[in-house]
């Protein structure tokens, strides 16, 4: 009874403690209530696009004040653009972040940015047929490959790169920006002389193509903001009716994607010589980092900033931040009160992903309570004699092979999943979902044939094999479900009061729309019997003594060597990426595999390596406390699957 009360007490002030976090990152995303934040959508022919508004207190029709539309990269949605609408916004300007095509809460697929049957290799203009730089990549195929091969191709390019043989073209490539663009022109409260936009990766072509679109007209944007963009040769399009004001470029040094960087190796000095920059800089000879070329005035500035991150971390990298709001503020007039360097965001990430943990934390006391009632006690078994722990010569060959064959399946799975995996593409929807989804089949088949010849041996020797426990199953299951809703309801109500989920910077725990709970089902069945095989062979059938000690040093043994067996082929794989990286000679998976398999799975890394920690030191922690797998695998499986299917690209 007294540990039953300690755990109700803990639960309470785990999700007080969280609200107060919660609570004080909206009141930094709001600037202690100067800032009115709130979501809408956009009625389009194709469907509704959902946006967040950040609208200042001193934004009013007779007050107008400048308007920013910012746009996110692939595999995120609208708070990832978070650091630049609060510094924005605080600076005065009217921000709306936009949920694009496949993403977040809009209901259009990612299918309507259009594709063509043909990539190119190359920065565009810097291509041609006959060197083998344009190449036609035929009819058949999976749709989501033929999207993703035409990513950086834009829609006002010249018909030669928009449009095919098969009457394929590209549609929109600003992935819902065009429309985002006009409403936010059209708020009476915006100065459509003072309009800019600003984009991460995927929402840089996005940038481009909205810059593109209003070109010339009353409202064209007088500023583009580019993190993490591609360049491309004037030939492309029609560099004579089509022009752009005040270019920033933010360039990771690390940047995993190859045409961010113009399919160099590594982003270096010699970068800045290339043709290609030198006519965006519009110089002759020799340019410099970190240095404005061209004039406000007439539209020309151009600067190339050289920021010392990675790809993904460059939407939250202070000296971007700091460099993107001068370049606004010379550009549309911001509140020059607060200096460029004067950054608040970061503030609030911190504070929402505190929350998150504290939420994730309260599953644990939750569980506690539960598995103290009559209706739970059953969940929980003996775990099997220390006598059949696997020791030696033979534990170490079984976790090293376990290491190497999800280290090194993970590359090459994980992309065949993304582009080329024949899976039904009006059901199996979610474009990264499916690289994972593959690489799980992998291991679930490779860890079902090691588990046959392991019951064939064990039979031989006599070894019973352990019985399934279909009662202590279905509660553990329920038990699972259970602390996931809590995390949820949770989520929901963070959602409904503050427009703030449990992240950090990149969508982790997202509130579902129908569409993407539909895609949860059609996931979770395999996400499930992958952690509960997983779980079986690492935390059960690998365990160690330090899996019966008793105390935190005991937990904290067992927790590092089930995180090393379950993250240690992806911890290999980072290694293997990001140490010839930081060397200078260029990623590892692009020199080693080519530049197929570098890019998305490898900077995804970064997101995926702190879930493995998390998911381990769920399951380690569930299995000491129920002598099973079972509810820490369910719980990982739904906790991985919702962070897949919440937010992410959706075809």
């Amino acid at each position: 009874m007294k540990s039953k009360k300690g755990s109700i007490i803990a639960l309470v002030c785990l999700l007080l403690l969280s609200a107060v976090c919660m609570f004080f990152a909206n009141n930094i995303q709001t600037d202690g209530g100067k800032v009115a934040v709130s979501e809408g959508t956009i009625v389009t022919d194709k469907g509704e696009l959902v946006y967040k508004l950040y609208k200042p207190d001193s934004a009013t029709t007779s007050n107008k004040a400048p308007g920013v539309l910012l746009l996110h990269g692939y595999q995120n949605d609208h708070e990832t653009c978070a650091a630049y609408a609060i510094e924005l916004a605080r600076r005065g300007a009217v921000v709306l972040a936009l949920d694009e095509y496949g993403h977040g809460h809009t209901t259009v697929g990612l299918v309507n940015r259009g594709y063509v049957n043909h990539k190119v290799t190359v920065n565009f203009g810097n291509d041609s047929v006959s060197d083998g730089t344009f190449v036609e990549i035929g009819e058949g195929g999976p749709v989501r490959y033929k999207i993703m091969m035409n990513f950086s191709n834009l829609s006002f390019f010249d018909d030669h790169y928009t449009k095919d043989q098969y009457g394929n073209e590209l549609t929109d490539s600003s992935v819902g920006g065009i429309a985002a663009y006009a409403y936010l022109a059209s708020l009476s409260y915006v100065d459509t002389s003072r309009l800019a936009i600003s984009g991460h990766s995927m929402g840089t072509w996005a940038s481009w193509s909205v810059a593109a679109a209003y070109s010339g007209t009353a409202i064209e944007p007088k500023a583009t903001v580019l993190q993490c963009g591609e360049l491309f040769r004037d030939s492309a399009y029609d560099s004579e009716n089509i022009h752009f004001n005040n270019v920033l470029l933010l360039q990771a040094k690390w940047d995993e994607f190859s045409y961010f960087r113009d399919y160099a190796p590594v982003v270096s000095d010699e970068l800045l010589k290339t043709p290609l920059r030198l006519e965006f800089l519009g110089v002759n000879g020799n340019a410099n980092w970190n240095t404005t070329y061209g004039n406000f005035a007439d539209g020309s500035a151009r600067r190339i900033e050289l920021l010392y991150t990675n790809h993904r971390l460059t939407t939250h990298n202070k000296n971007g931040l700091a460099t993107a709001m001068e370049w606004f503020d010379n550009s549309i007039d911001l509140d020059s009160s607060i200096a460029p360097t004067n950054l608040k965001a970061m503030n609030k990430e911190w504070l929402v992903l505190l929350s998150m943990l504290l939420v994730l934390a309260a599953m644990f006391p939750l569980m506690n309570i539960l598995l103290a009632t009559p209706l739970f006690a059953s969940a929980v078994v003996e775990k099997p004699s220390q006598d059949t722990i696997v020791t030696g010569k033979s534990r170490f060959i079984s976790g090293l092979i376990t290491i190497l064959l999800s280290g090194l399946t993970f590359p090459f799975m994980t992309q065949l999943g993304h582009g080329l995996l024949p899976l039904p593409e009006n059901i199996f929807r979610m474009t990264v979902g499916n690289g994972f989804l593959c690489w799980y089949l992998t291991l679930i088949l490779i860890m079902g044939i090691t588990s046959l010849i392991s019951n064939f041996k064990n039979k031989k020797k006599g070894i019973a094999k352990e019985q399934f426990n279909t009662k202590a199953f279905f509660l553990s299951l329920l038990l699972a479900v259970i602390m996931a809703l809590l995390v949820y309801v949770v989520n929901m109500i963070y959602y409904a009061i503050f427009d703030l989920d449990l992240r950090f910077i990149w969508p982790f725990f997202r509130t579902y729309n129908g569409e993407r709970l539909v895609q949860f089902f059609v996931y979770i069945p395999v996400f499930a019997l992958f952690y509960l095989m997983n779980n079986t062979k690492i935390i059960r059938n690998l365990r160690t003594k330090s899996t019966y000690e008793e105390g935190l040093g005991g937990f904290l043994k067992n927790w590092l060597n089930n995180f090393v067996l379950m993250a240690g082929g992806v911890l290999l794989i980072v290694l293997i990426e990001y140490i010839p990286f930081f060397s200078n000679i260029g990623p590892g998976a692009d020199l080693l595999f080519g530049s197929t398999f570098g890019g998305p799975f490898m900077s995804i890394l970064i997101l995926f390596v702190p879930q493995v920690l998390f998911f381990s030191l769920v399951c380690t922690y569930c299995y000491r406390k129920t002598g099973k797998v079972y509810t820490g695998a369910i719980l990982a499986a739904i906790l991985a699957c919702w962070i897949v299917t919440g937010g992410s690209s959706i075809l």
